[in-house]
């Protein structure tokens, strides 16, 4: 018998205890100091409790569960849900300090409806056995004029005939000009993306001109809630705004938006993908950033009911009682996620969409796919990334994303390491004294 080498341990922030985590079997401990010490020293005296628990494993028996846990994944990735984002084109109203569309070089095209029309016969064939549901990304989708309109009223037309979910990721500045429109879909959730209050937010995320956009956000954002349409709030945070969430979760709470069952946030970090930013010394290394986001929460505990931060599986732990299923793979693209713009072209995803060089193939004029290129992306997963192999930490990392892997070091299977071990400290830290 020996440890298992899916053992993720580690001292707990602020805290004399230890934890032990095992993805693979499933298990999670808060270990006392005189028990983790005997865990360290290879001395442990409750043997059989460590075996049940798949801490300490036969390595054979322990290869044929990662074989069976494996194959389970990919049965159940292969029947998943997928996500099926259109750009409709590329043109924003933003001028925001950190987009990373901002040397894209596509045209500012509207998009045609035989294009459209392209894309839902498309998705008809290629997915026409999957659960699917569509987002519609930019650029900016909801611009407000009369044309741009039109063709997400097409959009939303051809969801509704084949009864599917539509989802938006926008910048929120036309909500209000867009509203009778979003009561006609099905709307899976709106995402819109605040940097913290006013006077942060706008010199962010400024209309091109100058002007700031965090009044009009706002009330879209209201607006969406009142109209039971779920919201998605992302805040984008680097080392000019981070110590702004206190008083965006408190101008969230006082606008009652945290109470509604409509409201969700999520935490992006700003890095840097495909080109390097202007000014690239104010962004984190993910574990500082959640460094910085435990310590702010520890000085203002009411950030918790504006947004729990994951940590990793932290926080699915303690709000689920039990661990996520092991994770062989963090990336989704090509697999249940796809990506497709108003040329016609086909990519991986999001973070590859419009970047020249990242296409799959085209949807239109005429289907033609780059199949060598979409199996590569297909067979990304922990196994493949041979720096994965023997990484304690893989299955709760997934090897992390694939276009952001490619970026920085020209592979697509190479790793995006998620600093899981201390992610897990300060989450199990903060949520086990919540």
């Amino acid at each position: 018998m020996q440890y298992s080498k899916h053992n993720i341990f580690s001292k707990i922030a602020e805290s004399e205890s230890y934890y032990i985590v095992n993805p693979l079997s499933g298990q999670a401990d808060i270990l006392e100091p005189k028990e983790a010490q005997k865990y360290i020293d290879q001395n442990i005296t409750n043997t059989q409790a460590y075996i049940d628990k798949g801490y300490l494993v036969e390595p054979k028996e322990e290869a044929k569960l990662f074989k069976k846990k494996y194959l389970d994944f990919i049965d159940e990735r292969d029947s998943d849900e997928v996500q099926l984002f259109f750009t409709p084109w590329y043109t924003c109203n933003f001028n925001c300090s950190y987009c990373f569309q901002d040397e894209y070089t596509n045209a500012n095209d509207d998009v045609k409806d035989e294009v459209i029309d392209a894309f839902f016969k498309y998705i008809d064939e290629k997915f026409v056995s999957r659960q699917k549901y569509i987002t519609i990304f930019g650029g900016e989708p909801l611009l407000n004029s009369p044309a741009k309109k039109e063709s997400i009223k097409k959009v939303i037309a051809g969801a509704n005939q084949r009864n599917l979910d539509i989802a938006f990721v926008t910048n929120g500045y036309h909500i209000t000009e867009y509203i009778d429109i979003l009561k006609t879909a099905r709307i899976r959730e709106i995402q819109v993306t605040v940097d913290g209050t006013q006077q942060v937010h706008d010199s962010r995320r400024m209309l091109k001109g100058g002007k700031g956009s965090f009044s009009k956000i706002a009330e879209g954002v209201s607006l969406l809630l009142e109209n039971n349409m779920p919201v998605n709030m992302r805040m984008i945070v680097d080392k000019d705004n981070i110590n702004t969430l206190p008083d965006l979760a408190r101008f969230a709470i006082e606008k009652g938006w945290t109470e509604s069952p409509f409201f969700k946030t999520a935490l992006g970090r700003n890095y840097e993908l495909h080109h390097c930013q202007t000014n690239n010394t104010r962004l984190f290394k993910r574990i500082e950033m959640y460094q910085e986001i435990y310590d702010i929460v520890k000085e203002h505990p009411e950030i918790l009911e504006f947004h729990k931060p994951a940590f990793s599986i932290a926080k699915f732990i303690f709000e689920n009682g039990e661990l996520p299923n092991p994770l062989f793979d963090s990336c989704s693209g090509a697999k249940t996620e796809w990506a497709f713009d108003y040329s016609g072209r086909v990519y991986s995803c999001t973070a590859t969409v419009g970047n020249i060089g990242d296409e799959l193939g085209t949807f239109y004029p005429k289907i033609e796919l780059k199949e060598d290129l979409i199996e590569e992306w297909e067979e990304r997963d922990v196994l493949s990334i041979k720096e994965c192999n023997n990484c304690p930490v893989q299955l709760a990392c997934g090897g992390g994303c694939a276009a952001i892997a490619k970026s920085r070091t020209g592979k697509l299977h190479s790793p995006d390491c998620r600093p899981v071990k201390g992610l897990l400290e300060l989450g199990i830290g903060l949520y086990s004294v919540s």
